[in-house]
């Protein structure tokens, strides 16, 4: 299993609904991408103080590295991406291999 994991820092002049509005949409690419077969996000919530400013992570999972590049050739993603990027400050990306 591939998974692909996702931290946002939005833009801090976003309001709570705009930041709502994109964690639903991400959320939506779930049930619009037949390759993601998990799916999880939340919050921020470590006492540690180490997040760097990210608030919002995702964390995705695909049978195969296939799966996942289908993913992200998808339109649906492509097009979640065009929208995300203007609302974020910065966004980390990082994928590894389940054994």
């Amino acid at each position: 299993m591939i998974r692909h994991l996702v931290l946002f820092r939005f833009r801090p002049e976003l309001s709570a609904v705009q930041v709502d509005e994109a964690v639903a949409a991400f959320r939506a690419l779930q049930w619009a991408i037949d390759a993601v077969k998990a799916f999880e996000d939340g919050t921020n919530v470590s006492p540690e103080g180490l997040t760097q400013g990210y608030t919002h992570a995702f964390l995705l999972g695909f049978d195969t590295a296939d799966a996942r590049d289908a993913y992200l050739d998808h339109p649906a993603h492509k097009a979640f991406v065009a929208y995300i990027q203007p609302l974020l400050q910065e966004a980390l990306v990082f994928d590894w291999k389940r054994a």
